[in-house]
């Protein structure tokens, strides 16, 4: 009789170890997949507030999870081995044990309270966050004292919170999310950039110095709205003795408003009177930490500096935000053919035609001297003008007079040019 009792007692505990693992298993799937928006709607709700503690550490809370389910697990095996060592010799009992106890593993702890959480999450997780919250208060320091000799066994920095959630995680479960269509291409891979936008440097978005669009300091208010309005910038960097001392920047609302309240003074004044201050930072800044800044300061452009102090290029707030929306396309970009004749003297073509390309075109022969270290049209034109070419910029080559046309994208670059037959001789404006 007193067996009997035994076994009876040894199957009851057996099932209520193995039922208590699987709630702990489908409350973790549920706490897993539960948002924070509907966090937010149950916490009015029973385990509402607890809900809410835990969004704010889930490692805590699903670390005693795992721990207590894990010994419920251990707890029945060895019931179960205990069981069948009564009945069979001892090689069969531990067969028999691992047959068992994965199938109850892998179905009833596993596949199936797994699936009810995640079907109902949060039903499963208002009842799983009361028992886990009662369990990390009384095995809290138990599950700390464990992470930290795991951490200290493990090669490599540890995690105090456990390894269970990172950044690596959450970009899985974003791409599981798009797998299964609930975000849009375009939003999986905007949310991809921002986390790649906290380990990229603003070197690697910023405007290169020799792509930079700038005026000296002694130049007229109608140069300055010139510039501006032939190159599509309405902030352009001022410089003092050269490229690498750049002394402020000038606004074109601020040139414009002085022009027209003071005419006189498209003439009279200089650039230099009217520019505002200059931001510099570092080419080794992370990006997304100067994209607080510029949004907390207000700051539009910033000149990048390198090592030695030197001007590097320019940065703009629109660098920054283009790295995580993709590259914003001009409304007037209307995908012009590589080469067209217009008349028989007249000619367009892509500004980055190749120069090959361009003088079998024109049949003309250029000299080594004009293609040094240049492929496209567009680059010959900035090394004849030693400068970036911009809307109305012209060279004259071999009897042809080059004229650049209007710059498209936000970077403002020339997409086109206009090729016209000219009995000039080779210069350069």
């Amino acid at each position: 009789m007193g067996r009997v009792l035994v076994d009876l007692v040894s199957v009851i505990s057996i099932i209520l170890l193995i039922g208590f693992a699987g709630f702990l298993a489908a409350s973790e799937s549920a706490l897993t997949s539960i948002s924070r928006v509907l966090i937010e709607e149950l916490e009015s709700k029973r385990g509402g507030h607890l809900l809410k503690k835990y969004s704010a550490q889930p490692a805590r809370f699903l670390n005693v999870i795992l721990l207590v389910r894990k010994v419920c697990e251990f707890t029945a095996a060895v019931l179960v081995l205990r069981a069948f060592l009564e009945s069979f010799s001892s090689g069969y009992a531990y067969l028999w044990t691992v047959v068992v106890m994965v199938v109850l593993s892998y179905v009833v702890i596993g596949v199936g309270p797994r699936t009810l959480g995640r079907q109902n999450p949060h039903r499963w997780a208002r009842a799983g966050i009361v028992i886990s919250a009662f369990l990390a208060v009384v095995l809290g320091p138990v599950t700390k004292l464990l992470i930290a000799v795991g951490n200290a066994i493990t090669p490599g920095k540890g995690f105090r919170s456990g390894p269970f959630t990172n950044e690596a995680e959450l970009r899985d479960l974003v791409d599981q999310a798009h797998e299964r269509g609930l975000v849009e291409s375009d939003e999986h891979e905007m949310i991809h950039s921002v986390f790649e936008l906290g380990d990229t440097l603003v070197r690697e978005l910023m405007v290169h110095r020799t792509d930079m669009v700038w005026i000296e300091q002694d130049k007229t208010l109608r140069q300055g709205l010139s510039l501006a309005l032939r190159s599509g910038y309405s902030r352009i960097p001022v410089v003092g003795e050269n490229l690498d001392n750049i002394i402020g920047i000038a606004y074109v609302k601020d040139l414009a408003k002085r022009a027209l309240d003071h005419h006189e003074a498209e003439t009279t004044e200089r650039v230099g009177e009217l520019m505002r201050p200059a931001v510099f930072v570092p080419e080794i800044k992370i990006a997304a930490e100067l994209l607080k800044e510029m949004q907390r300061d207000q700051i539009h452009l910033a000149i990048v500096v390198d090592e030695y102090g030197g001007t590097a290029g320019i940065i703009t707030i629109e660098d920054i935000i283009e790295e995580i929306v993709g590259e914003i396309a001009d409304e007037f970009d209307d995908g012009i053919d590589a080469f067209s004749w217009i008349t028989e003297d007249k000619a367009r073509a892509k500004a980055t035609l190749h120069i090959e390309d361009l003088a079998d075109e024109l049949k003309i022969d250029f000299e080594d001297s004009d293609s040094e270290d240049v492929d496209t049209i567009g680059g010959l034109m900035a090394q004849k003008l030693g400068r970036v070419p911009i809307a109305g910029s012209t060279i004259t080559l071999k009897g042809w007079k080059i004229t650049s046309e209007r710059p498209i994208g936000r970077r403002r670059r020339i997409s086109s040019v206009i090729i016209e037959r000219s009995d000039e001789e080779d210069n350069n404006e």
